[in-house]
């Protein structure tokens, strides 16, 4: 068999195994088929993810079936105000054996899992939230300076209710940063409320069976780094990115006027690495501008920050990343700059 056969062969495997775990994961949660292919697009990536959306939409539901169909140790930390980093990363306390011999032993906190619900992750202090900094970007906690290592593979899935301010905190920009995908979970429409009603009164729970292990999960990660990205679709990934700033020159009069600052660099990244997922769930070893379009909103949203007169005149930022996707060209000639 030729290198060509077995990377056809693995690309099948990989959108085989996609489609397979979406459509579990649909059983057990209805009418939010984006939500489910945007949250799995991320977590094989390695990345973390930010759900937005009003209670009752099945946020925390969803973070549970996805435990199950990938086999992952789970678990769930309630964010309130009162909560503090030890609460999350663990601390050392002092212990005695039998023979009244004092020892420090570290108590692990609820942060070393393999899938982490951070639920309404905007009720804890700014401090508090800071505790997931290290953890999401390096897969470590470091406490009274030992560096403990987590289990692979680790994500953070952090909801947030976008309606409620009074006793709520802001994430920082450096937080939102690490979320790979900021995904907002939209109201049901009526077909799929009624869905969701009948399930609650006749009390029909999903049973969801493991379809790939974390050892599994990890294999496939493997698979984006053999997708092929053309110079001119990595430029066009970046020059996307650049449009959301002001200063530059491929932004929009909209952009120039209502943002502060644009998306990071670690955008370009997010759009690179949705669009190899994307590209392999479509059944082909390489990238098309289309891929990297289909995830923007989700990489760039909660990467934008308005300035003054777009809060006042209330812009939504996921329209200015419309207008870059929309006006932005795909053909454009390489510079120095």
């Amino acid at each position: 068999m030729t290198s060509h056969d077995d990377q056809r062969n693995e690309t099948h495997t990989f959108r085989d195994t996609f489609n397979t775990l979406r459509d579990r994961i649909a059983e057990a949660i209805v009418g939010q088929s984006h939500v489910i292919e945007a949250t799995l697009t991320a977590l094989i990536c390695g990345g973390n993810v930010l759900l937005e959306g009003v209670p009752g939409l099945g946020k925390t539901e969803l973070a549970k079936a996805v435990s199950q169909v990938l086999d992952l140790e789970f678990r769930r930390i309630q964010f309130t105000p009162d909560l503090m980093p030890a609460d999350i990363l663990g601390t050392n306390v002092m212990t005695t054996d039998d023979q009244g011999r004092y020892s420090v032993e570290f108590r692990e906190g609820p942060i070393f899992t393999q899938l982490l619900l951070a639920d309404e992750i905007n009720r804890a202090t700014p401090k508090t939230q800071s505790a997931l900094l290290e953890t999401m970007q390096e897969g470590t906690v470091t406490v009274a300076g030992t560096v403990r290592i987590l289990k692979q593979p680790f994500f953070v899935l952090a909801t947030q209710n976008p309606i409620e301010q009074e006793g709520t905190f802001p994430l920082p920009e450096a937080q939102l940063d690490r979320f790979l995908f900021k995904i907002v979970v939209p109201y049901p429409g009526r077909a799929d409320l009624n869905q969701v009603v009948e399930r609650t009164i006749l009390r029909h729970r999903q049973k969801l069976s493991c379809v790939v292990n974390a050892e599994s999960l990890l294999q496939l990660r493997e698979s984006l780094d053999k997708v092929v990205v053309a110079d001119s679709i990595r430029d066009y990934a970046v020059r996307l990115v650049l449009s959301t700033h002001p200063e530059s020159d491929m932004a929009t009069e909209r952009v120039r006027h209502f943002v502060r600052w644009g998306a990071s660099p670690r955008a370009a990244q997010a759009l690179i690495k949705a669009a190899r997922v994307r590209a392999l769930t479509a059944g082909r070893a390489h990238i098309a501008f289309a891929d990297v379009r289909y995830f923007a909103a989700e990489v760039l949203q909660h990467r934008i920050l308005l300035n003054y007169d777009g809060q006042a005149d209330g812009v939504r930022v996921e329209d200015l990343v419309r207008e870059c996707v929309e006006t932005l060209s795909e053909d454009a000639a390489m510079t120095k700059s």
